[in-house]
């Protein structure tokens, strides 16, 4: 089977590696991401992922099994998305100090005229850090290409008192559910080396 992750992301690729997964192509989703107002963090996510996969389905041979992600950070509602600067990265960081909040992330599996999207949802709190801990924190660059301006994978993970879900969900793929989908579509990551 020729899978497909419609995705630049390092830590999806790393992610689908660690779950067994080691043949597969990487193809560039290229989509408009914005989304009407209004929306639900997870209807947001699960629409964008749809979006990423459709559009990269298009593009690749009859049959590949496409999987395409979108994940945000949302506090109280109010989704965070890429810091466009280092001082936004201060403000998303002070904002989350002390707090919880919920990361989504949306998942479409595509195959032929098959689809299917689901989302995934994890608590995360955030210690109580001081504004010169977050002005160290985003002087390491870091935060800036990250969905609520940190990594749990890295020093990120030194402001995270704790998780509620899915910690790979926080990287940007949840393993569990994804797992489950690509069941559905007949690929046996356990019962298998490799998924043929």
């Amino acid at each position: 089977m020729n899978i497909i992750l419609a995705s630049n992301s390092p830590r999806r690729r790393e992610l689908l590696e660690r779950i067994g997964i080691r043949e597969f192509h990487i193809v560039s989703p290229d989509v408009d991401e914005s989304v009407e107002a209004g929306l639900s963090p997870a209807d947001m996510v699960e629409r964008l992922s749809r979006r990423k996969a459709q559009a990269v389905a298009g593009r690749v041979p009859a049959g590949s099994l496409v999987i395409a992600a979108d994940t945000v950070v949302a506090l109280d509602g109010a989704v965070l998305g890429k810091p466009r600067s280092e001082a936004d990265a201060f403000a998303m960081l002070s904002a989350l100090s002390g707090r919880e909040h919920h990361v989504y992330t949306g998942v479409t599996v595509v195959r032929g005229d098959r689809a299917l999207t689901e989302h995934e949802e994890t608590a995360v709190a955030f210690r109580d850090v001081g504004p010169e801990e977050i002005r160290a924190y985003v002087a390491t660059g870091e935060p800036m290409d990250k969905a609520g301006a940190y990594g749990i994978q890295g020093r990120g993970a030194l402001l995270v008192s704790g998780i509620r879900g899915d910690y790979c969900n926080v990287m940007g793929l949840p393993v569990f559910r994804l797992g489950r989908m690509l069941g559905e579509f007949g690929v046996d990551l356990l019962g298998s080396a490799e998924p043929s």
